[in-house]
């Protein structure tokens, strides 16, 4: 049986689209809440990770994730890619344009991670802790969840990563950011993004290649991937209105910022949901996912006093894991889901969200805790105090995003 040409073409865009989520989208999103003299090594951090997790992904990733029948992580059997024929094929893919597609999704979650330790992280520390996080917490959470791992087989539903993306990178950047320390002047002397008008670009880069990360995850071009981006945009614009309505009635304007943030809560919020739900479920999603990574932010920053600068934990991390509580109940098919899978209904499902949420979650704690203590006895996470002063992107890379 050959691949089918329509869900093979469709696949091969989505791919691009997703690793567009990445270069330029993530770069240029995060570069622009910076400072002027850290811009291009944020820029350094997404476009590092991009090649190491491309490379990782295939010397050994890909199949520690999705091949072998064991519970907690797959087998080494497709290492490289070695003995996996041309002809292949993943449902009705080729292998190969499942592996790419597959691929962007590991490019992109240890990137994310970026956002809580900018400004001040050894770019080593950066390329170390990356590849040993996509090896110790997203393969294993990956093959959990989608590779035929003891999570899929109790039918938690992650359509395109609320645990297996944002809750691993929202949980570790937590980690990351407590263990490498907090920019000087935090919390009441921080200062302001450098360019909005740059992270609204990269949020727009975000917005459209989130088309392909959720409905890409259909596999197909086919009803389900339809479905899925409709809830996707939905939510995105409902959480982008609700974020901005908060800060008008808080302050008495909406910043760009704050309605770009909330574009992306409501993003990563449906990501688990978007293949499950209708379009008034991608609606109440974002609704529930501003209000909720909003209150996060303030929690995070003010209370728990941890600077995940970009909020990377309170925005995909609380995102990820309320979508993946939600959609037990907005998947009923009376309140226009897909319904669950035989023997489950919203109790049981809501029960396995539960579990998956606590698993990953502690999982990527642990894993990512060991491997920051690690890294912070051996080769040291935090940039020394006078290349923070001077500033990254001179410092680690010799360059400067703006010169005079």
């Amino acid at each position: 049986m050959t691949a089918n040409s329509g869900d093979t073409a469709w696949i091969l865009s989505a791919t691009a689209l997703v690793l567009f989520m990445t270069l330029p989208g993530l770069a240029l999103f995060y570069a622009g809440l910076v400072r002027a003299k850290n811009v291009l090594s944020v820029m350094a951090h997404c476009v590092a990770i991009a090649c190491l997790a491309s490379v990782l992904w295939l010397l050994g990733g890909y199949s520690l994730s999705f091949s072998g029948a064991g519970p907690l992580i797959g087998d080494l059997a497709k290492f490289g890619l070695v003995g996996v024929p041309r002809d292949a094929k993943v449902g009705s893919l080729p292998e190969s344009v499942f592996f790419g597609f597959q691929m962007t999704f590991a490019v992109i979650t240890p990137a994310l991670i970026v956002g809580a330790f900018v400004e001040r992280i050894k770019f080593s520390a950066v390329l170390v802790f990356s590849g040993l996080w996509l090896f110790l917490v997203y393969a294993p959470v990956c093959h959990w969840v989608w590779g035929g791992g003891w999570l899929g087989r109790l039918h938690v539903m992650d359509y395109a990563g609320g645990l297996v993306v944002h809750a691993t990178a929202g949980v570790s950047a937590l980690v990351i950011a407590w263990a490498v320390g907090p920019r000087d002047g935090y919390p009441h002397h921080v200062s302001p993004p450098h360019n909005p008008g740059m992270t609204m670009i990269g949020a727009g880069m975000l917005w459209v290649g989130w088309y392909g990360f959720n409905a890409g995850s259909a596999l197909a071009a086919n009803g389900d991937a339809g479905s899925a981006l409709i809830a996707t945009h939905l939510s995105a614009a409902t959480a982008g209105l609700t974020w901005a309505l908060i800060e008008q009635r808080r302050f008495g304007r909406a910043s760009m910022v704050g309605l770009v943030t909330g574009v992306v809560a409501g993003l990563a919020t449906v990501t688990p949901a978007s293949g499950f739900v209708g379009p008034l479920g991608g609606v109440a999603l974002g609704a529930a996912g501003s209000l909720i990574c909003y209150q996060a932010v303030e929690l995070v920053k003010h209370k728990v006093r941890i600077d995940d600068s970009l909020d990377v934990f309170a925005v995909h991390g609380v995102g990820g894991i309320l979508g993946t509580l939600v959609v037990a109940v907005l998947a009923a098919p009376k309140l226009g889901g897909a319904g669950y899978a035989a023997g489950m209904d919203m109790a049981r499902q809501l029960g396995v969200q539960a579990m998956g949420v606590a698993a990953v979650c502690a999982w990527s704690a642990i894993a990512s805790l060991a491997l920051v203590l690690a890294l912070k006895a051996t080769l040291g996470l935090r940039a020394r105090e006078e290349a923070i002063e001077e500033g990254l992107d001179m410092a680690a890379h010799g360059e400067r995003a703006y010169n005079p």
